[in-house]
């Protein structure tokens, strides 16, 4: 029984050094140190023997399964520090390489011609309020000198959820809320999301964005207006930009006027792009309506004001020369590449 126990800790001593991966030495140690290992057949063998002969063969037994244990456990650890040193290796960077080039993002030309209008604003000293998209009939057309039935409301096409609840057709039921919590002076731009009912083509779509306006104040006049319009379409456009004031009826301002841009493709000589009129029709306006005022609580006697409402994608439409609303919801990266 010694010679077996010393056959057996010399083959797995010798055994071991070959092994180098952690599956196979598990195996290995099942193989001498499990329940139905070697090193146990031989354990159970000792019943046989004298009992001056137990202790001895007991000691040595025990002193073969504590060196193969040991043994077991440093070429554990010498496999598992083998294979840290090959991960780390292979995680290795080399610092001299070049880098690889990540793909920077672009703002939307959308949000570019937001921000620089919104530039311009806010250098002329007023503050950019927001409202819900999900407004009610009041802020949105009563409010606004469009009561019920009024016929310019056949021409707004609205969304609604309810007979009261719709989704907003301008921003300038923000105005409305403005004006009910503030007192004049007030200078405002409540640029936002609106919706209407429209067929997609190249000029129209059923969600749009808006830029209403407002000033209201002691002595406002249409020269205030048109002054702060042209202002607007100079730093937008250039200094060589013009624009023209035509009249025309919105309930909500009285007088009320169509500002055209000249067009910026043929200085306006007229072309394909503004239908050979020579001028692009841009935005509407005109200076707040006194029963507006009054229903918010100032004093028309006292205050006037003016308002006005442009559309986003038309600006950016005319300062990049894009023919097709789509191409600005299309995410096509083609497109949006080139900004």
């Amino acid at each position: 029984m010694k010679e077996q126990l010393n056959r057996i800790e010399g083959s797995a001593k010798k055994e071991l050094s070959k092994i180098s991966d952690p599956k196979r030495l598990e195996e290995f140690r099942v193989k001498f140190l499990g329940k139905k290992g070697e090193l146990t057949q031989i354990l159970k063998q000792m019943g046989k023997l004298s009992a001056e002969e137990r202790p001895v063969i007991g000691q040595l037994a025990n002193k073969v399964r504590s060196d193969i244990e040991a043994a077991v456990n440093r070429r554990r650890e010498e496999l598992k520090s083998a294979a840290e040193q090959m991960r780390l290796a292979a995680e290795t960077l080399d610092v001299t390489m070049p880098g690889k080039m990540q793909k920077i993002g672009r703002s939307h030309p959308l949000d570019v011609t937001l921000e620089q209008v919104e530039e311009v604003f806010l250098g002329m000293g007023f503050d950019i309020v927001e409202g819900p998209e999900v407004e009610t009939d009041h802020y949105c057309f009563e409010a606004l000198n469009m009561p019920k039935h009024h016929p310019a409301r056949d021409t707004q096409d609205t969304f609604y959820i309810n007979e009261n609840v719709l989704l907003r057709t301008q921003t300038s039921s923000v105005q409305i809320r403005t004006m009910e919590k503030m007192r004049p002076p007030i200078r405002i731009i409540s640029p936002g999301r609106v919706y209407r009912s429209d067929a997609v083509d190249a000029t129209h779509s059923p969600l749009f964005h808006q830029i209403e306006g407002l000033v209201i104040d002691k002595g406002i006049t249409m020269a205030d207006l048109k002054g702060t319009l042209e202002l607007l379409m100079k730093r937008l456009y250039g200094e060589e930009a013009r624009v023209r004031f035509r009249p025309h009826h919105f309930p909500y301002t009285e007088p009320s006027a169509e500002v055209d841009l000249m067009c910026f493709n043929c200085h306006g000589k007229g072309c394909s792009m503004c239908k050979q009129e020579g001028w692009v029709e841009l935005l509407g306006s005109g200076m707040v309506h006194p029963k507006v005022l009054a229903d918010c609580g100032i004093d028309p006697e006292v205050y006037s004001g003016f308002a006005f409402g442009i559309g986003l994608e038309r600006i950016t439409m005319g300062r990049y020369s894009i023919n097709d609303m789509r191409l600005l919801y299309d995410n096509d990266m083609r497109f949006l590449e080139q900004f």
